[in-house]
């Protein structure tokens, strides 16, 4: 059986659940009988993790051995995956973490396991309170089960996504990240400072005259503002963004719709 295949078998048994680009916000959807497509991790125009023909090396780790024993005997129901007892290394690589929930030693054990940034993490849990799942993230996990669903195709599912760079949460979990994404934004908003993402509308009404060709003193006369306000805007804006020059904040600020 191909990864292609594989993955095709895991994915017969969602039930409900939602893949999330767990760094880059939500992603999926809730399944209908449909899986939620997640974003793919991309390196230089590139997808990264599962190849066709290549197996998955996944380690397994456990605070005792039954727990380990039971995860890798429904993980050799799933053909692309490769047990290993040694910590795997390399892109796509994966382990799988089970706990009782996440505490301070299952949070120093998650941080040990992504260090160097190739190994993808799939925590399969008992219960996780909003807190935990927000440090777990942070983290760097790429998936999170429930232990009372995790079958032999929902765990293989996991590792797959996981393998390729995409994320995979229950869509109970889901649903408390958002909440707690939501509140997070909602305080960082109110410190002082606090530049919104994007483009204001002084800051695109500039960017139009820009891009029409209009030069510093047309576009302070025009807006009724000084010249040295229009070089101001300008100069926060390219700092903000990290935007090289003016012609690149045009560029930018057309390719992302704002002008």
């Amino acid at each position: 059986m191909t990864v292609l295949q594989a993955e095709s078998a895991v994915r017969s048994d969602r039930r409900g659940d939602v893949r999330v680009d767990l760094h880059g916000g939500a992603t999926g959807a809730v399944n209908g009988g449909a899986a939620g497509a997640g974003r793919a991790a991309v390196r230089g125009g590139v997808r990264v993790g599962v190849r066709p023909g290549v197996r998955i090396p996944v380690v397994v780790h456990a605070a005792d051995p039954i727990s380990r024993a039971g995860a890798a005997s429904q993980l050799r129901q799933c053909a692309a995956v490769e047990l290993t007892d040694e910590p795997p290394a390399g892109p796509g690589a994966v382990a799988v973490l089970l706990a009782e929930t996440v505490d301070a030693t299952v949070t120093a054990a998650l941080r040990r396991l992504v260090r160097g940034g190739d190994t993808r993490v799939v925590l399969v849990v008992e219960r996780m309170r909003e807190a935990e799942l927000l440090e777990a993230v942070e983290c760097g996990v790429a998936a999170i089960l429930w232990r009372r669903e995790a079958t032999a195709a929902r765990l293989g599912q996991a590792v797959l996504a996981a393998a390729r760079g995409d994320g995979d949460l229950p869509a109970d979990l889901l649903g408390r990240l958002i909440v707690q994404m939501g509140r997070l934004q909602r305080s960082v908003q109110g410190l002082p400072g606090f530049t919104p993402p994007g483009i204001s509308e002084r800051e695109a009404d500039i960017l139009r005259l820009v891009a029409e060709g209009w030069d510093t003193s047309e576009i302070a006369a025009k807006l009724s503002y000084s010249e040295r306000t229009v070089k101001n805007v300008l100069h926060g804006l390219t700092t903000r963004l990290q935007l090289r020059n003016r012609a690149h904040a045009v560029a930018y600020a057309l390719r992302e719709g704002y002008i």
